[in-house]
């Protein structure tokens, strides 16, 4: 491995370990200058494997264990990016078209609602309620979308915000379509995701939404994590890959829950 290649893997570690640098801290732990330290993260940012805020960068979660292989190439991330993004990019493509105009919505936060906040139509006129970054700064540009953004407490690691204000917002708001997201799906134990700040943002936007959606690869099934938010008797629509395994198509329909296979 090379020099240049050791050093964006230590940039890739710093960053995700600190939830975030400054150009000029990264370069007094890596001893090297600031230009070259900027010249990195230009590489790593052409790579969607960290963004940048106002002079900090932050690691993007919805990479999967990036690393920087040797030779100066880039070819296994790229794959692996791919393979990692493409069913949540099919998914969230296949579920902005159940949003119609005049539509009230929430989003909620996550890698998979990511890919629906970036394929709503710009021409589409609706309203939506979001509380993360990555999707308000996917719909900000998006001129006929009435956004409102629920703020507080920014955490990195999900990229969710949270607060008892931005809570208060949420529960104020209703809406005709809830856009869910989930870390895991279980027969007997659940729909579950991983951090406990999410809990209450999740209860609320599920109890104010008329029709609720789960945008979920179907990695998650089988799969549980700690913290458990609704059952799968609170869901309306599933939208996943094809993926899926024939038992848990059969079982879902057997639960009279709509499954949609994204293409």
């Amino acid at each position: 491995m090379s020099k240049k290649d050791e050093r964006l893997n230590k940039i890739i570690n710093i960053i995700k370990n600190k939830n975030g640098s400054s150009v000029k801290e990264l370069a007094q732990k890596i001893s090297v200058s600031e230009m070259t330290i900027r010249r990195d993260l230009k590489i790593l940012e052409d790579r969607d494997i960290i963004e940048s805020y106002h002079g900090a960068v932050v690691y993007n979660q919805s990479i999967d264990n990036p690393t920087i292989l040797g030779n100066d190439s880039f070819y296994d991330l790229d794959q692996n990016l791919k393979l990692n993004n493409k069913e949540k990019h099919i998914i969230g493509k296949t579920a902005a078209k159940l949003i119609k105009d005049d539509d009230i919505i929430i989003i909620d936060t996550g890698t998979t609602t990511d890919g629906l906040s970036r394929n709503i139509a710009d021409d589409l006129k609706c309203t939506c309620l979001v509380f993360s970054s990555n999707n308000f700064l996917n719909l900000m540009y998006k001129d006929n979308i009435d956004l409102i953004l629920a703020g507080g407490v920014f955490h990195r690691n999900t990229g969710m915000f949270e607060s008892s204000e931005s809570l208060g917002i949420i529960e104020s708001t209703r809406a005709n379509k809830v856009f869910l997201s989930a870390a895991g799906v279980h027969k007997d134990l659940g729909i579950t995701c991983a951090n406990t700040y999410e809990l209450s943002t999740k209860k609320t936007i599920i109890k104010n939404s008329m029709e609720v959606i789960l945008l979920v690869d179907s990695s998650k099934f089988d799969t549980v994590k700690s913290v458990h938010f609704c059952d799968l008797d609170d869901i309306d629509v599933i939208v996943t890959d094809s993926n899926i395994s024939k038992e848990w198509i059969d079982y879902l329909e057997s639960k009279n829950i709509k499954l949609i296979l994204a293409k």
